[in-house]
């Protein structure tokens, strides 16, 4: 199992200003964020552009979420090249073909299919470098600080896409779609460049070849293993599912879904700074569960139809709860062999980022049979229930981890 110990001199991590000192770490986190922006960029000239083309609800839903189907793909063929011995190279050259993609996306008069192909792409090599990516955050930081990392890079992760929504309605004002992809590739060759001046090779990796064979070995063994499946299970399902309550904002409210979508941000920044800046691991690991329930108690309340004050608090409380992802993330990191880290956390971000997309489409369904607020109250005890009757299993894990964790 997981053995991480920092090296002799290593950096005292006591917090973020802590963790920017180290420079892989600066490099990994500056590269992420650039690439988030420019990923929430083309992705909403996308959206606008198919919506603008075909006036269709579906199709421009699927341009802006259809990236999140792809990392599936990821997870399921060549994520296992996230612990190949040249990390730095994968994680270069995935980048590499990323900038390729979104170039692409700014070439007029592209047929929308072409368009479609390359989201698909796009999420595909998206899904291997955020794997490549998580495998050396937890090689760059001390283990001590890894809630920490991660927290600080999901709290930028999300001002990033909100904050990339914002200037790209603005630009898209002034510009044409085209050219906000052509921002987007801007930014995305910034990301490459930090990445390569920053980002070196590690040695805690596999001796075999990655590859296909490789690929769907771990991942037997993952899902193989009742502790980590069950905190993937937790990790995924009540996430996704909440997401989908959010897709109804528009549908329920949509005069206010403005204000109910930065609610909801708001309250993530919240819990991810709380949770990963101010608790102690062993707090994070004791709040998981009621961090887990707050994610989708408080929509139990939109069946009632409350005033909007109301439910604005509720989702804001309710997207605290997100933050229980840190301490089910460490567990998982806790859980799993040095040479497999950057596969599995890469299955673990692949598989949470398609259920978000299974949420939406799973509350959508609702939706067209039940009112708004009886479909994301539906949702939301669905979700409940499954953090309830997988709690069991997830407690076995904490188990597992402590026996794992005691020196032979």
């Amino acid at each position: 199992m997981s053995s991480h110990t920092p090296p002799p001199g290593a950096p005292v991590v006591t917090g973020y200003r802590d963790l920017l000192r180290i420079t892989e770490f600066t490099g990994l986190y500056v590269g992420f964020t650039l690439t988030v922006g420019a990923s929430t960029l083309s992705g909403f000239a996308l959206g606008t552009l198919v919506s603008r083309q075909t006036s269709s609800p579906f199709l421009t839903a699927v341009s802006m979420y259809g990236a999140t189907f792809a990392a599936v793909l990821g997870a399921l063929t060549l994520m296992s090249v996230a612990d190949g011995r040249r990390p730095r190279r994968t994680v270069v050259v995935l980048q590499c073909l990323s900038l390729l993609g979104v170039a692409a996306q700014a070439i007029p008069g592209l047929p929308l299919p072409a368009r479609f192909g390359l989201l698909l792409v796009l999420g595909f090599f998206q899904s291997l470098g955020t794997g490549t990516r998580m495998g050396l955050l937890a090689e760059v930081v001390p283990a001590s600080a890894y809630a920490m990392a991660r927290s600080l890079m999901n709290i930028t992760s999300g001002g990033t896409a909100v904050l990339g929504y914002a200037i790209g309605a603005v630009l898209l004002r002034q510009l044409s779609p085209h050219q906000v992809f052509v921002l987007a590739a801007v930014l995305t060759a910034l990301g490459l460049v930090v990445l390569a001046a920053t980002v070196r090779d590690h040695s805690i990796r596999l001796t075999r070849r990655p590859g296909l064979r490789q690929t769907w070995s771990t991942n037997a063994a993952l899902f193989a293993d009742p502790g980590q499946r069950a905190l993937l299970l937790n990790l995924w399902v009540p996430n996704g599912l909440v997401v989908g309550c959010e897709a109804l904002f528009l549908s329920y409210a949509p005069d206010h879904a403005g204000t109910l979508l930065a609610a909801g941000s708001a309250g993530l920044l919240v819990g991810d700074l709380a949770v990963g800046r101010l608790l102690t691991a062993d707090r994070r690991r004791r709040y998981a569960y009621g961090l887990r329930l707050l994610l989708a108690v408080p929509y139990l309340l939109f069946v009632l139809d409350p005033p909007m004050a109301v439910v604005t608090v509720a989702v804001f409380a309710a997207s605290v709860g997100f933050a229980a992802t840190l301490p089910l993330q460490e567990q998982l990191l806790e859980l799993t062999p040095d040479p497999v880290r950057g596969q599995v956390q890469g299955v673990e971000s692949a598989g949470r980022m398609t259920w978000q997309g299974l949420g939406a489409a799973i509350a959508g369904g609702a939706a067209q049979y039940l009112a708004p607020g009886a479909a994301i109250t539906a949702v939301a005890v669905v979700s409940l229930a499954v953090t309830v009757l997988s709690r069991p299993a997830v407690e076995r894990a904490r188990s597992a981890r402590g026996v794992r964790s005691e020196p032979a």
